[in-house]
């Protein structure tokens, strides 16, 4: 990306380690009274406790120790760089991305500590100054910037209707949450700049499944000429908090910007078909409705062209038309 059946929460390997139980040990007593019995049954639930507390200690070091830097070093090396909008440099980092990709031939395990997007919280400054300054990028298709300064929060969401030619993808736009991105999205649907666009990527791995689309070239440079600043969940964060760099969920259904690199939001964004793992820099603004979700799964099923887990899908995907409902 430029840079988005649904998957269940992951589990840790070491997660409900059941512990075998030795032989029981007892004193001599030919009939142990209802305090001996309860001392006894304490002792063995303290030996118990303990010896699953030191089987899971030793477990979780040997994960922590191995798959776990995998797990992060695919995730760092394969899921961002996916994700990312290269702009210019598209060529050396696909061939980066596919090379990270060709080496992890095991794709990592999903992590139950993997935290949910944050719950949303609005700024008293929410769509009070929403800008759209130029990109280093020109404009492949002619269109104008959208109005700038303070966009309305209401209606709180906006029904857009987006037809593909695999079939439809309904939307909804969360107008109160990421009002400056919905209003760039509505600019562009408006003005026809997505109607005969391809959606030049798809991923398939365990950790990132989605599809992106956006850009009028057709290969993850394109835009509008301007960009603008990541929103929800990124706005949920202190500046420099470093959560902004641990992955969290953006679950199946989730409709977000790609970029390349915070604040440089434009055109291109992408639909979470299943449970993904990503940093929170990338705004969300939207979902996905059910007949959208049908027509991606069948996008997906399909898979890649050429095999492996990214690039065009193999289903050819055209969005026809963006229309507000």
């Amino acid at each position: 990306m430029g840079h988005l059946t649904p998957c269940a929460a992951p589990t840790l390997a070491w997660a409900g380690i059941s512990v075998r139980r030795s032989g029981q040990q007892g004193g001599i007593s030919a009939v142990p009274t209802n305090q001996q019995r309860r001392a006894s049954a304490k002792r063995k639930l303290e030996r118990q406790l303990e010896r699953r507390a030191k089987h899971a200690r030793r477990r979780r070091i040997l994960l922590i120790g191995g798959g776990a830097v995998a797990a992060v070093a695919v995730i760092a090396a394969v899921t961002i760089a996916v994700i990312k909008n290269t702009g210019g440099d598209e060529s050396s980092t696909a061939a980066a991305t596919t090379s990270s990709a060709a080496e992890a031939t095991t794709p990592p395990p999903q992590d139950a500590t993997v935290a949910p997007l944050p719950p949303f919280t609005p700024s008293a400054n929410l769509g009070a100054n929403c800008q759209y300054p130029a990109s280093p990028d020109k404009a492949v298709k002619p269109v104008k910037p959208p109005r700038t300064g303070k966009v309305p929060t209401d209606p709180a969401q906006v029904s857009v209707s987006m037809m593909t030619n695999q079939g439809p993808i309904g939307l909804m736009l969360a107008n109160s949450e990421s009002p400056c991105t919905v209003n760039s999205f509505v600019s562009l649907a408006q003005q026809g700049f997505f109607k005969d666009t391809t959606c030049h990527r798809l991923t398939t791995s365990p950790t990132l499944s989605v599809l992106q689309c956006g850009d009028p070239k057709g290969d993850g440079t394109g835009g509008p000429g301007y960009q603008f600043a990541n929103e929800y969940p990124t706005d949920q964060y202190p500046p420099g908090d470093p959560g902004l760099r641990q992955p969290v969920v953006y679950p199946r259904g989730t409709l977000a910007m790609a970029n390349a690199g915070p604040d440089t939001n434009s055109s291109q964004f992408f639909l979470v078909y299943r449970d993904s793992q990503l940093p929170p820099e990338y705004t969300v603004f939207g979902t996905i409705q059910d007949d959208g979700l049908a027509t991606l799964d069948k996008i997906a099923e399909a898979g890649v062209a050429g095999g492996g887990e990214d690039g065009k899908p193999a289903l050819g995907v055209t969005i026809q038309s963006v229309l507000l409902d």
